[in-house]
């Protein structure tokens, strides 16, 4: 056994079995090996360790500082330090920042780095040109993958750039292994500043379920042969151009429409004096005939040199079939391909007088005939009087809450559904109208999604279009969103009305999370010229009954009308936590109205929270909060409680949480409360109180040493023994770091204190040069 301990590098190369025996070490000599051991062995040796009341945290955590040479976040809550470790190794291993021969802990021929690493991920993050995705669905890699399809649980997407067809076609293959044959059941996306739009699409469509092996691509092993190559239907023939240009998912083909839907409608806008309006093939000609022009030629354009006249389309084109309706057979005589190249236009390109119906012409290749986009023919909706509508005004039917598939949008149907994932966040990604339409097609279906995210993406009006698809969703048999979180610098809608539609179109919303940080002029409805929000969104009907527990709120500056919020109230009887961030109301009398709302209607009130507001006027309404005894946790944060009056307030505001029996946390961060009001707090902890507070927040109050040491001090007189939680960041206790040392040493005998080493002079300096 000595000759072992003495000799670890002949240890460290046996076998298997004798590894297993050998390790029966007694504990000290085993506690001795372990720092001696690499992250392989380490990893290996793990349970036994354990089994003998050793830890290698620390071994783990010395790794962390000597390899990573990052520290962690002062948020996070490390709670295994090998699987951090593991989880960040595998990332660098696998995007060639780390050089592994480079270390004797990390270099070992008998194991695979990203093989023996793989089961630790549970969070993988693809960056820039999605490096990573192309090694993963390699051949030699596929163990790897198959230990992530069970491993991994969230898949992040950060700082995207354009990628090629091949770097795609990679991404397809490792969506379909880790979300449809995997455990991936949270996919988020970060800073991407400019999409590309096939590529969202992908991740979007792949995200929800969706899937058709790509153009090429190699069947799916784990499919089987079901997924070989399925024909496509004959909804899905009609929307390809021709046999030979490969077929795409369903939502990739609804966002390519929309696509060339937008390049159409912005070659025309420059010509174009009023919106699109609905034009007659009869009015037309008129007004060509009394042009002097024949209308004819106008709109029977000569043969480029890409295109013979007279040629039709192979039989292989797609063409409805017999079996097709009348007005199938209509509207897919209207199609028009995509240009490759704007070229000077009419005001309106009117589709080609054709004697028969089905009847097309083929446009050649041009010059960017490899474009995703160019095979896309858009389906416009043809009346019986023989009017065409502008693909822009068909696009804008969505906002009266009408089917999506009014949009010429093909059927999801159309493609294999599997598995899909349940958490979606988009964090600073903007959504063109494209995306936002693919978006909502998407989540009409979308019925295992529990949390959505959508933060500063740039909805703008197509918010209406995200309600309509999220009222949909709502309606669908086994729908199971139940947390919204939606932020964005402007909003078409006032946000409490935003909120109530919200509310009206989820009833069965627990979670809403809701801020606007400007009120928009441009969006206004208000504004003159602008159609407004579609009927059906805003009503002044009450809310039904929903089953929201937790609402937060961020609101723009400016006035916010209370009763409108009290109605939000008023309908939301389960309502356990509530958090108003930067929200005025025109007087006292309204934030009072809002608090008897909350007594009267939310019985199940916890928590409550309130941040940057003016309740300098409103020390009433504080202390009506005080005294309910129903509520266990309130946030007053940066809320001038102490500007006015603070000598008659604290002695009332100390009284009323005396005599509050339920209360059990009390923040306070920002409020200016110092030397002299954290001695009156102090009072709540005496002898003759019914206070039950063991949470206090009093973080940013100008608090000076001696007032602390002064506060511990009565907290050990009235011996009222541990307390709880105290947090005291951002000080002034740098002023004198003896007594602010003494002081926290005194209240770690009756409670739990969080401080940190805050310089209060930097920090006023910095706030000074702002000023």
């Amino acid at each position: 056994m000595a000759q072992k301990f003495q000799l670890p590098t002949k240890w460290l190369k046996m076998s298997g079995l004798e590894f297993e025996l050998d390790i029966a070490l007694p504990g000290p000599i085993l506690q001795s090996i372990l720092p001696l051991l690499n992250i392989y062995y380490l990893e290996r040796i793990e349970e036994t360790a354990l089994k003998k009341g050793l830890s290698t945290q620390a071994i783990w955590r010395r790794l962390w500082d000597e390899l990573m040479k990052t520290r962690p976040s002062s948020l996070e809550s490390v709670t295994c330090w090998r699987a951090k470790f593991m989880e960040a190794f595998f990332s660098h291993v696998l995007r060639g920042t780390i050089d592994v021969s480079s270390d004797r802990r990390l270099c070992d021929q008998r194991f695979s780095p990203l093989l023996h690493s793989s089961r630790h991920v549970r969070q993988l993050t693809i960056c820039n040109m999605l490096q990573g995705a192309t090694e993963l669905v390699a051949e030699p890699n596929r163990r790897v993958l198959e230990t992530l399809a069970s491993s991994l649980h969230t898949l992040k997407f950060r700082h995207l750039l354009f990628s090629d067809v091949a770097a795609q076609q990679s991404l397809r293959q490792l969506l379909h292994q880790l979300i449809h044959h995997g455990a991936v059941s949270q996919v988020s996306l970060y800073s991407w500043p400019v999409p590309e739009s096939a590529l969202f699409i992908l991740i979007l469509t792949m995200s929800a379920g969706f899937w058709q092996p790509g153009p090429g691509g190699p069947p799916c092993r784990l499919c089987g042969e079901a997924s070989r190559g399925r024909a496509p239907s004959r909804d899905e023939g009609s929307l390809l151009l021709g046999s030979r240009r490969p077929r795409r998912d369903a939502a990739e083909r609804c966002a390519a429409a929309l696509m060339a839907s937008r390049r159409k409608s912005e070659a025309k806008q420059p010509a174009r004096a009023a919106p699109a309006t609905r034009v007659t093939r009869r009015s037309t000609q008129e007004s060509l005939r009394a042009g002097g022009i024949d209308p004819k030629k106008e709109l029977h354009p000569p043969a480029t040199s890409h295109e013979a006249p007279g040629t039709k389309w192979p039989p292989s084109a797609p063409a409805t079939t017999s079996s097709a309706s009348p007005s199938s057979s209509t509207s897919a005589s209207k199609r028009a391909p995509a240009s490759s190249a704007p070229q000077p236009k009419p005001l309106k390109r009117f589709k080609r007088a054709t004697g028969k119906k089905g009847a097309r012409t083929r446009q050649g290749s041009g010059a960017e005939s490899e474009d995703l986009y160019d095979f896309v023919f858009i389906v416009a909706g043809e009346k019986e009087d023989g009017e065409e509508m502008e693909i822009g005004e068909v696009a804008c039917g969505a906002l009266d809450g009408s089917d999506p598939n009014c949009l010429g949008l093909p059927a999801l149907e159309a493609s294999q559904r599997f598995r899909s994932i349940s958490t979606l966040e988009l964090f600073t990604v903007p959504l063109s109208t494209e995306a936002a339409l693919t978006l909502c097609h998407l989540l009409s279906s979308w019925v295992s999604l529990e949390s959505l995210t959508l933060s500063y993406n740039g909805l703008g009006s197509n918010i209406f279009r995200l309600l309509d698809s999220l009222r949909v969703l709502s309606g669908q048999a086994g729908c199971r969103l139940r947390a919204l979180h939606l932020s964005d610098l402007f909003s078409p809608l006032p946000i409490l009305e935003l909120t109530r539609a919200i509310v009206r179109a989820l009833p069965l919303l627990r979670v809403l999370s809701i801020r606007v940080d400007h009120p928009s002029q441009r969006d206004n409805p208000a504004v003159p010229g602008n159609a407004g929000p579609p009927s059906h969104i805003i009503g002044d009907e009450e809310i039904p009954e929903n089953c929201l527990e937790q609402l937060e709120m961020g609101f723009p500056r400016g006035a916010q009308p209370a009763p409108l919020l009290c109605s939000v109230l008023k309908a939301s009887g389960s309502l356990q936590q509530l958090s108003l961030d930067s929200a005025t109301f025109a007087s006292p009398q309204d934030f009072g109205l809002v608090l008897q709302t909350l007594k009267e209607y939310n019985l199940a009130l916890k928590r409550l929270s309130f941040h940057d507001m003016n309740l300098a006027d409103c020390q009433s309404e504080v202390l009506f909060l005080l005294q309910n005894l129903t509520l266990q946790e309130i946030t007053f944060s940066f809320c001038r409680l102490f500007e006015k009056r603070p000598a008659q307030f604290l002695p009332e505001m100390v009284a009323a949480m005396k005599g509050n029996s339920t209360l059990k946390g009390l923040r306070l961060p920002g409020n200016r409360l110092g030397n002299a009001g954290l001695l009156a707090l102090a009072d709540v902890f005496s002898e003759d109180s019914s206070s039950s507070l063991c949470q206090l927040d009093i973080s940013s109050n100008c608090i000076k040493p001696d007032g602390l040491l002064e506060f511990a001090k009565r907290l050990e007189r009235w011996g009222r023994g541990a307390f709880g939680h105290l947090r005291l960041f951002q000080n002034w206790l740098d002023q004198d770091a003896v007594t602010a040392r003494e002081a926290i040493r005194r209240l770690r005998a009756t409670c739990h204190v969080v401080s940190d080493s805050w310089d209060s002079s930097q920090a006023f300096a910095d706030y000074v040069s702002t000023m």
